[in-house]
């Protein structure tokens, strides 16, 4: 496609979001947020993350916090895990092949794509080591590579777990080694054909018996046909010996990221909504995870406010949709979440953050942050917090693009940055 060609495409695309979209208050956070009317036009509003170098910018972070890089030059990090010596390995690659469905689609494909990194991917697990325990990682080494767009990570025992684009897969680990020691063995295959959401997030079980693996859908609403959505907008249970697996919960359009709440052993996601219902609709959520339930995509949206672009319409399945517990706002794009720690300060002990890796589809971009969500008696309770924020600046320049979030329990939260190649850390000064 010839630059005039795109610039005429672009033109038009303005044009056309800006009849289908108007603006509204925004979508209210928590468990009962005040949902606007649905506004549905030819194209959303788009709004391009135009990047650019960090420099000597760093995001920015609450009194009594600092926040270093402790890996560049990565080859797009997006979930990271805690080992037990506290060595971190981070799932690097992209994955996904769907074809565009219409025009609007090569649009939005085209401006979604300036907001990502050119990098590519590097299909692969590096492991980070700060073998004095000073804050800097001295050591990165390749830990596995060759695997195909791996994303969710976990470790039962010795058994390190890996969710590729295309199959859950493991490696023999013991504490201390920086690289693997063979090749990956399959547990099972997971969903891959169109893979429109190809990110495949992981959690295992406190005791270690079951994985938990999201599959998103193969389309915004079902334009592909209910045949490319088998096994997909769910959350798999996968026995972690013989990879039996079964759907644990429906209905999640694209569950981005998955954890285990302490003390509960309660599943725990982060999931991403439809698009083109408007610049406030549908409230990205967070909420723990009822088996056998079932969260009412493609039908409805927060429990029983009907979609009407799908076709067949199903009352019986909306009937029985149930409304997750928190709303993130619409459109944040949340790719990480994880539990806090006593060990991230007073203000921040009690409660999950999540890392937003920002919108493309509204007007005024929202998103591009981490945010904490404060929990009282074991639930959310009160508005997000900003906790580290600045990936999107006032110059409307994008510097970085938070994705996987992970606590380590001796006062350090670990972000991957998708955009800029960066791991951060974030740590108390007190």
């Amino acid at each position: 496609m010839n630059s005039p060609s795109l610039v005429s495409i672009l033109a038009v695309s303005v044009m056309l979001s800006a009849c289908g979209d108007n603006d509204q208050a925004s979508v209210k956070y928590g468990p009962e947020p005040t949902l606007p009317e649905q506004q549905r036009g030819l194209l959303p509003n788009m709004t391009i993350a135009e990047p650019a170098l960090w420099g000597d910018q760093l995001p920015t972070v609450p009194q009594n916090y600092r926040i270093t890089a402790i890996a560049t030059d990565l080859k797009i990090p997006r979930q990271t895990l805690l080992l037990p010596n506290g060595d971190i390995l981070v799932a690097e690659g992209r994955g996904g092949n769907a074809s565009k469905l219409k025009p609007k689609d090569v649009i939005a494909g085209y401006i979604k794509a300036q907001g990502n990194t050119s990098v590519k991917g590097g299909n692969r697990l590096t492991l980070l080591r700060d073998s004095d325990n000073d804050g800097t990682y001295e050591e990165q080494v390749v830990f596995a590579e060759d695997l195909n767009a791996p994303y969710g990570l976990a470790l039962v025992g010795n058994k390190l777990y890996v969710a590729n684009q295309d199959a859950l897969v493991r490696f023999d680990y013991q504490e201390g080694q920086t690289q693997a020691s063979g090749p990956p063995v399959k547990v099972t295959d997971l969903p891959s054909e169109i893979n429109h959401h190809w990110t495949k997030p992981l959690a295992a079980s406190t005791d270690g018996r079951y994985l938990y693996v999201g599959i998103g859908s193969n389309s915004n609403i079902t334009e592909r046909g209910m045949e490319a959505e088998v096994d997909r907008a769910m959350i798999w249970q996968i026995d972690a010996e013989t990879g039996a697996h079964k759907p644990y919960a429906t209905g999640v359009r694209n569950p981005t990221a998955l954890t285990i709440q302490p003390g509960t052993n309660r599943l725990w996601a982060v999931a991403n909504e439809r698009d083109e219902l408007g610049q406030d609709l549908v409230p990205d959520y967070l909420t723990s995870v009822r088996e056998g339930g079932f969260y009412g995509w493609p039908y409805s949206y927060w429990g029983q406010n009907v979609d009407p672009r799908v076709r067949p319409q199903n009352p019986a399945k909306v009937a029985e949709a149930i409304a997750p517990d928190y709303a993130l706002g619409a459109h944040v794009a949340a790719l990480g979440v994880d539990f806090s720690s006593e060990s991230m300060g007073v203000d921040f002990a009690d409660g999950v953050f999540v890392g937003e890796h920002g919108s493309w589809n509204r007007k005024d971009p929202v998103g591009y942050k981490v945010v904490f969500v404060p929990f009282s008696n074991g639930r959310p309770s009160g508005e997000p917090v900003d906790f580290v924020s600045g990936f999107r600046g006032e110059d409307g320049k994008t510097r970085g693009r938070p994705v996987g979030v992970t606590v380590d329990p001796r006062g350090a939260l670990i972000i991957a940055d998708d955009l800029s190649n960066t791991v951060w850390r974030v740590t108390p000064t007190q």
